[in-house]
């Protein structure tokens, strides 16, 4: 008889992201060669990403539910889309799905009562009974979709024109900024319950010599013109001395128009007006930075400070747009920081920074000074110190810069770095410093002796990717949840990088339908991550993370590893059997293929099939021992057919749904019969 070979098992780790450069065999089987919105998990496998939808402020989406409404039987068939209305209860809902006897509901106001008559308008369509219909996960997942659809369809854009050109969280409201519906000017919108609400810029003039009375919500009165003084923006001098100068913001004045001469306030406030009030107004054509600052000590007075590149600089508290002139010509600081109490902004190639805490103060008297750098300016990065030291990294296009020191009397401005840069809005920092220049993604690390720092490219292995994109680059974000850096393009590419530690665990490509114009992350009151994009085109800002679609269409996703060879390159192997180790929250199902032999035309090669998994997650503190079972949770094998010969194989896994949450591949086991060795 003859004794046929034992069946072997190869376990392989789903880690290291995404190489398209290394040789095959030098690679770890577990490595992708190919991959579309898939991210290196920060606690290992690769995860579909999540999906993205609109906010405005209003229901999201992704918090949609589902009710189902049985009746003993229809006495007529209502359609999808229509209101269903209790008679005795008087509630309401969406009809999303209709089945044999029951109807799936969203949007409902309340409980309808058993036994109730339930119709559409005036059609009768049935009484209620108990519910005794269940959903499959399949089901549950396309109900719970469809009742997204509902929330999605009520999200309008930020009103206006153009692409969304800042976006950004403070104090728990997103802010946006678009051009107006002319597109002669930049509005800035917030969300709010009923959607975007716009937020009114208000008006400036120019004043000298105020006293020490005149000061924030005072009235001020000229003749018989009034008006109140939303803020008092000092740009040089001291109210003490009664020698100073600086612009009023103002509300809309009654009684007139204001005019050159002198004006008093409430309080005994006297100053000399330059003339007439004019309305605040941003051009078009930038794209915004923020940084948030607190300059005056209580937790109260934190703001928001950004620039575009096309106006002048701003404060913002959530109620006031404060414009701060720099006084350079022309005064459109592109980029903006926070460094040892100054507020510094970048100017072409100049950096110039405010007096130490007075970010309207930008005379040299007050401390203020400007740097030359020699080279565009892209961005800064606060490199974290202690209370005594800290750097400013000035990263421009061709070069690095680091500034050393507390003030304009002891700085010290030295190259680090000369011929390697960073690229516009790529510039992020976590525990360390992150950017793209024109080798890739960049790290900046401090060393143990504070105040220097080593640099290494993190994306070597993905260079072909990296070429083709970075000129496309047009933004950079975070997510401190995921612990990822991320890069969007022009083109709706993006790449997502994983950190843990300031340990590099690999990157992948994800492609959005809508691309990012610009895009932020924050923590809200909660203290839960929000991660934002507004769209190029389209007038949307969008949610990252949330819901199981982008926006409502399908995530396609693939996962295509390394040719596996099984410790046996010139082996041929028998393959029978996979077993693919998956986690996830809720109904998924993958397409499994694979290639045999480098898929050679000499061997016979399969077609792609689909299995499906729901997950029924369990956690440790919501479930009896002695009732839980391992056969249907959030870590669960799917078992794959096999069948075709060669020395190593290619797996590859997709999906490509609008109903399906993130899921991860945690790891495959390949179950093979060696064979004899290649000829």
């Amino acid at each position: 008889m003859i004794k046929m070979p034992p069946v072997r098992y190869d376990m392989v780790s789903c880690e290291g992201g995404l190489d398209q450069i290394t040789p095959t065999l030098k690679l770890k089987a577990g490595i992708l060669r190919d991959c579309l919105n898939f991210e290196v998990s920060s606690s290992f496998g690769y995860s579909r990403i999540g999906g993205y939808e609109r906010f405005s402020g209003q229901a999201k989406p992704s918090d949609a539910g589902y009710t189902l409404i049985q009746v003993v039987s229809f006495t007529n068939t209502p359609a999808v889309g229509q209101t269903l209305t209790g008679v005795t209860s008087g509630r309401t809902g969406v009809i999303i799905a209709i089945g044999s006897n029951y109807m799936a509901l969203t949007k409902v106001s309340g409980a309808y009562t058993t036994g109730e008559t339930v119709q559409v308008g005036a059609t009768v369509i049935g009484v209620t009974e108990a519910v005794a219909s269940s959903v499959t996960s399949l089901l549950d997942a396309q109900y719970l979709n469809l009742s997204a659809d509902q929330y999605r369809a009520d999200i309008a854009a930020v009103p206006g024109s153009g692409p969304v050109r800042g976006v950004t969280i403070f104090n728990n409201i997103v802010y946006a900024f678009r051009d107006n519906a002319g597109g002669t000017a930049v509005d800035l919108y917030k969300s709010a319950v009923t959607g975007w609400t716009q937020v009114a810029f208000e008006y400036e003039v120019s004043f000298t010599n105020a006293n020490t009375s005149v000061g924030d919500g005072d009235t001020m009165t000229q003749g018989g013109v009034t008006a109140t003084i939303r803020r008092v923006v000092l740009q040089s001098g001291t109210l003490l001395s009664g020698v100073n100068s600086g612009r009023l913001i103002i509300s809309v004045t009654t009684g007139g128009n204001l005019a050159a001469g002198a004006a008093t306030t409430t309080g005994s406030g006297a100053l000399t007006l330059s003339g007439a009030q004019t309305a605040i107004t941003m051009a078009t054509g930038g794209r915004f930075e923020f940084v948030k600052a607190n300059f005056y000590g209580q937790v109260s007075s934190e703001r928001l400070y950004g620039c575009d590149g096309a106006n002048r600089m701003f404060e913002f508290d959530g109620t006031y747009f404060i414009p701060i002139a720099t006084g350079s010509s022309p005064d459109t600081p592109k980029h903006i920081a926070v460094f040892r109490e100054h507020l510094f902004c970048a100017i072409a190639s100049s950096v110039l920074h405010s007096g130490i805490g007075e970010p309207y103060n930008f005379t040299t008297i007050a401390g203020a000074a400007e740097l030359a750098t020699g080279d565009t300016v892209t961005g800064f990065l606060v490199q974290p110190g202690s209370q005594s030291s800290g750097t400013l990294a000035v990263l421009c296009r061709n070069s690095i810069k680091m500034l050393y020191g507390s003030s304009s009397a002891d700085w010290n401005f030295i190259v680090y770095s000369q011929g390697s840069g960073a690229l516009h809005y790529t510039s992020q920092i976590m525990s360390q410093s992150y950017f793209l220049d024109d080798r890739g993604v960049t790290t900046l690390n401090a060393t143990q002796n504070y105040g220097n720092f080593d640099q290494a490219s993190l994306t070597n292995n993905i260079r072909t990717f990296i070429n083709a994109k970075r000129n496309l680059a047009a933004y950079s974000s975070l997510s401190r949840e995921r612990s990822q850096y991320r890069l969007f393009f022009s083109d709706g590419y993006g790449l997502y990088c994983t950190i843990v530690n300031g340990k590099f665990l690999g990157s992948a490509i994800v492609k959005f339908p809508t691309a990012a114009y610009c895009a932020c992350e924050g923590e809200l009151s909660d203290g839960s991550e929000a991660l934002f994009f507004g769209s190029a085109t389209g007038g949307h800002v969008y949610q990252m993370d949330k819901g199981s679609s982008f926006d409502g269409a399908a995530i396609d996703a693939l996962a295509q590893f390394n040719w596996n060879a099984s410790g046996s390159p010139r082996i041929i192997k028998r393959y029978r059997r996979a077993s693919i180790e998956m986690s996830g929250d809720g109904y998924a199902a993958i397409q499994f293929g694979y290639s045999l032999a480098y898929g050679s035309s000499e061997e016979i090669q399969p077609s792609a099939a689909t299995y499906e998994t729901a997950f029924s997650p369990s956690y440790w503190d919501s479930f009896t021992w002695d009732s839980f079972y391992w056969d249907g949770q959030s870590v669960s094998p799917t078992e794959i057919e096999m069948n075709g010969t060669g020395e190593n194989v290619q797996i590859t896994i997709t999906s490509g749904t609008d109903y399906i949450y993130p899921f991860t591949l945690n790891s495959y086991i390949l179950h093979y019969t060696p064979r004899r060795a290649l000829r």
